[in-house]
């Protein structure tokens, strides 16, 4: 019997997490069943670790019905890297990558130079080349409506055009669960199983399950500097001025991604419930606090939304 037990009435409840668990592997079966080529984005972070788990109890003791796919930047963590290499064989899963500095190469896409440069953004056209090449006509992601405004607006079932594009003005109607699953030649659905947890609900799900995660998103000792109020890692990959001075210090990643727009936050926090207890008292989002390519605008999110972004 789960932890949700039963009333003394004899009335089984689910408890937050059950209830969570169970509606994202309703949305990915029903993915499953009413699309012929899906996929799972998974980058190594928290969300999409959570997002393998779940699709692993969605279809035990058959194995996962569907590839993974990361957009790599060529700029990400060394240690993100390594474990979403070891998470997806230990998974038995292909792993497709989808590659930026191919898309650089190839002269598809121009590399930002100085000292804010950025290869985020060009995640867009490397997953819409992959989406078509591989004709997924459902990529799975771990976007959460906590996160960011512009994730706030989408559906569980978010349409795409043959452009890849989204329109926040033309979302298909979610009542009751049911969900338009219908597409055009060219057109594909993101679908979003933990929009509506928070992201409390993805670290309490960690710990119950005991999920295991890239060592940085624990408290250790790094070489980083300060920019615009975030901590950035020391890197090849930062171009950092006079006065962007090095120095050391105890911290950790709420979310992980290209490391030239993600930012640490100082903690002490390593064990589960010590970060628990960091993220149940702070007041700004994980992206927020910690992501600079969401502070280019107001509008930055949804402006690469529209684009084709995640």
């Amino acid at each position: 019997m789960s932890q949700a037990g039963r009333t003394a009435f004899g009335r089984y409840q689910l408890s937050q997490l059950d209830h969570l668990e169970a509606e994202a592997i309703f949305i990915m079966r029903e993915v499953a069943a009413e699309f012929e080529r899906p996929v799972l984005l998974f980058s190594g972070g928290k969300d999409s670790i959570v997002m393998l788990r779940l699709a692993e109890k969605a279809f035990w003791p058959g194995h996962i019905p569907f590839p993974v796919m990361h957009v790599d930047t060529g700029h990400n963590f060394p240690e993100v890297m390594d474990f979403r290499d070891r998470r997806v064989a230990e998974a038995g899963v292909e792993l497709i990558v989808a590659s930026v500095q191919e898309q650089i190469d190839a002269g598809k896409v121009t590399e930002p130079t100085g000292r804010w440069a950025s290869r985020n953004r060009l995640q867009t056209a490397a997953l819409l080349e992959a989406i078509e090449e591989h004709r997924f006509d459902a990529a799975f992601g771990g976007a959460r409506r906590d996160e960011e405004k512009a994730r706030a607006k989408e559906r569980v079932f978010s349409f795409r055009d043959e452009f890849g594009q989204w329109d926040p003005k033309a979302q298909r109607p979610e009542l009751w669960n049911v969900f338009n699953t219908r597409t055009n030649m060219g057109e594909h659905i993101r679908v979003f199983p933990i929009s509506n947890w928070t992201e409390l609900d993805v670290w309490g799900y960690i710990a119950r399950e005991g999920l295991e995660l890239p060592s940085i998103y624990h408290a250790h000792r790094r070489r980083v500097f300060e920019r615009d109020g975030i901590l950035l890692s020391d890197s090849d990959f930062i171009t950092r001025a006079d006065d962007e001075p090095l120095f050391d210090a105890s911290v950790r990643y709420r979310t992980v991604g290209d490391m030239t727009c993600t930012g640490a936050v100082r903690s002490a926090a390593v064990e589960l419930d010590e970060i628990m207890a960091e993220i149940a008292a702070t007041r700004i989002t994980e992206r927020g606090e910690t992501r600079a390519d969401d502070r280019t605008s107001e509008a930055a999110m949804e402006d690469r939304k529209r684009e084709g972004y995640f």
